[in-house]
């Protein structure tokens, strides 16, 4: 129970920082993807959660194959090969 409520914390927490950096799936841009993925590494959430969670979304997100791949590398270059950083308080 305890990880189910870790777990909704930071679904909760990459929300809100997607809305800080990108606003809306419409104004979802290959820039501000990586403001959004520097964001949540910041907060100590790990970007490739935050890439997949993106992709979850990529209907709605106007042009995401046109940046998705800058995004999976700017993933792979800011984390240890690619995989996921550890996360503060598991």
């Amino acid at each position: 129970m305890e990880n189910e409520h870790h777990i909704k914390n930071i679904e909760n927490q990459t929300v809100e920082i997607f809305k800080e950096t990108c606003g809306t799936w419409q104004s979802c841009d290959s820039e501000n993807v990586v403001t959004f993925l520097n964001e949540c590494r910041e907060h100590s959430i790990d970007p490739q959660f935050c890439l997949n969670w993106l992709e979850e979304h990529k209907e709605q997100i106007p042009g995401w194959l046109g940046f998705s791949k800058m995004a999976q590398d700017w993933v792979s270059e800011h984390t240890s090969t690619g995989s996921p950083i550890s996360m503060k308080d598991l």
